[in-house]
């Protein structure tokens, strides 16, 4: 091993050295496709003998390196992640957007049940708990929840929370019954923290914490759930494609949205964690809440729209997806 390494060391040397170099000349290329291909014969002897030596290791990574160098690169990073921010994830979002407006409509009119119920219902609030526990949840816990906790640590916890929310609506929304049981669930909670608020007369206070970060929070878990819904919808309308075909379609799509999403919510709790509890006036504070959601929808509608007119759903193109077969 220790001969054929001597014997050829000069050949891997000038084969690295090329892969490595700026500018090629024509002669230059030509000599690099020459030796990458004396290097990768060498390559398989090597590894016949010692397929886990130190040689075979060194010389198969500068192959890797001229391989790349005479084939290219098949696209550029930043090229690629700022397609996704521009094109491919707000024409995700807006293709969603009635869905997500509905699914906002249903939350809220849930929510508003719950709370008008426990509001109004002396026998639903006893259900609840006793009067010093609503008290104590009114006046201390509520308000606590938002403080207790360092503000970084308690971001992150939000975020991380949220965003597994937000994924499970759309990875599992395709069983068709994840996403109304998640929105009546958060409505149900929500509903009946507004309904102990309002019963004692501090409902104020109930807003005056939830709006600042949850305009965007919840608008997100909206957004979770009308991409869940759209792919089960691929099941049960799914056009001129074959079902398997149309949720695979949906399904790359719109786990964009998932992705998209941890952004949006890493904002969410950011505004939760240090904007929530903050001393700053409550029209401030519900204000950045309003402003973060308006950013959102300006971003969804403005450069979604384009990239939905200019063709783009979201989806991978035909290169990484695949091609799809023709369906009648």
């Amino acid at each position: 091993m220790d001969a054929f390494a001597a014997v050829h060391s000069a050949t891997w040397a000038r084969l690295h050295g090329l892969a490595h170099q700026r500018r090629l000349s024509g002669d230059e290329a030509d000599e690099l496709l020459k030796l990458y291909q004396e290097a990768s014969s060498h390559l398989s002897l090597i590894r016949s003998v010692a397929p886990e030596s130190a040689v075979s290791a060194s010389l198969s990574a500068a192959l890797a390196q001229a391989r790349t160098r005479f084939t290219g690169a098949r696209s550029n990073f930043m090229e690629d992640l700022a397609m996704f921010f521009v094109v491919s994830l707000p024409a995700a979002f807006y293709r969603l957007r009635w869905l997500t407006v509905w699914c906002g409509v249903f939350f809220c009119l849930v929510t508003a049940a719950y709370a008008f119920w426990i509001g109004t219902s002396p026998e639903a609030l006893r259900a609840v708990g006793s009067n010093a526990r609503v008290q104590q949840y009114v006046d201390e816990d509520f308000i606590d929840y938002y403080s207790e906790n360092p503000a970084a640590s308690f971001a992150g916890a939000v975020w991380t929370n949220n965003a597994w929310i937000a994924a499970q609506a759309v990875a599992f929304g395709i069983t068709g019954f994840w996403v109304p049981m998640i929105l009546v669930a958060n409505a149900q909670g929500l509903g009946i923290a507004a309904g102990l608020f309002t019963a004692t007369g501090k409902l104020d206070v109930f807003f005056s914490y939830i709006l600042p970060h949850g305009l965007m929070e919840m608008t997100a878990v909206f957004i979770a759930s009308a991409a869940g819904l759209k792919i089960f919808w691929a099941i049960v309308s799914p056009g001129p494609r074959r079902r398997l075909q149309a949720v695979a379609d949906e399904g790359r799509s719109l786990i964009t949205v998932a992705l998209g999403l941890v952004m949006v919510l890493f904002v969410s709790g950011l505004v939760e964690a240090f904007v929530t509890p903050s001393p700053l006036p409550v029209w401030a504070k519900v204000a950045i809440g309003a402003l973060v959601l308006a950013a959102y929808w300006a971003y969804t509608l403005v450069l979604g729209r384009r990239a939905v007119r200019a063709g783009a759903t979201g989806d991978l193109d035909s290169r990484d997806a695949g091609y799809r077969a023709i369906a009648a």
